[in-house]
């Protein structure tokens, strides 16, 4: 698993090249955000004890099975370490796959794996240590994103990536097609990654890609590409 430190509290942890799970350093010790692919774990463990810190609470950004993968191996290691999800992903871990009323009734994509860890519940606006919690839906119906309050980074789960270039995730790129073809509602999706840009961040975070800083051009190229997409 490849490390790459971004700033005085971001660590970029990558597994497979493309695969991207995040340590955020708090004065306590860690929130690991994403859990990454089945057979994570160790590694992610030896990476917060080789950084000299613990790891406090988890953050999952959604419940899609290369975020997930690694959540009850983690869980069996750390068993009082808090579990984060957003509400509505909460759901979906659990195995409902069933859409509100009030949701685009569209087919759920992706690899929705179960898992019996009990997880807690987000919400927009919620902090978690330094991070606050922005409602990012469209990827999945509960995709949230979290903005470093101390240096403006998001990471931003699948709300885009950067394989190839930043991309909206319902924006189908043949260099990296996965999390168009795993998108749930694209037009959701380029709303949510409207928000995002407007935050302004100075550094994106993707669960796919490259860490870019001062993003905010490249996200407004990608959502010209997506919104052009979305009018063929």
């Amino acid at each position: 698993m490849r490390h790459t430190r971004h700033g005085s509290h971001l660590h970029q942890l990558t597994r497979l090249g493309f695969v991207n799970t995040y340590l955020v350093a708090e004065p306590d010790g860690f929130t690991l955000v994403d859990t990454g692919m089945p057979g994570s774990a160790a590694a992610l463990l030896r990476a917060a004890s080789g950084l000299g810190q613990p790891i406090r609470r988890i953050v999952l950004t959604h419940a899609h099975g290369d975020h997930t993968g690694s959540l009850d191996a983690l869980h069996a290691a750390l068993p009082d370490v808090p579990l984060l999800i957003s509400g509505r992903d909460a759901r979906l871990l659990g195995g409902d796959h069933q859409l509100d009323p009030g949701e685009p009734q569209v087919r759920l994509r992706g690899d929705l794996r179960p898992s019996n860890a009990p997880v807690q519940p987000l919400a927009d606006g919620d902090r978690v240590g330094s991070l606050r919690v922005v409602a990012t839906p469209g990827h999945t119906p509960g995709h949230l994103a979290l903005l470093d309050t101390r240096d403006g980074t998001v990471i931003c789960g699948d709300a885009y990536h950067t394989v190839g270039g930043p991309a909206v995730s319902g924006d189908l790129r043949l260099i990296f097609p996965l999390p168009a073809l795993a998108t749930w509602h694209a037009p959701t999706a380029l709303a949510s990654a409207h928000l995002l840009a407007d935050l302004n961040p100075t550094r994106l975070a993707p669960g796919h890609g490259r860490v870019v800083e001062d993003p905010a051009p490249a996200m407004r190229r990608a959502l010209q590409r997506a919104q052009r997409g979305a009018r063929a």
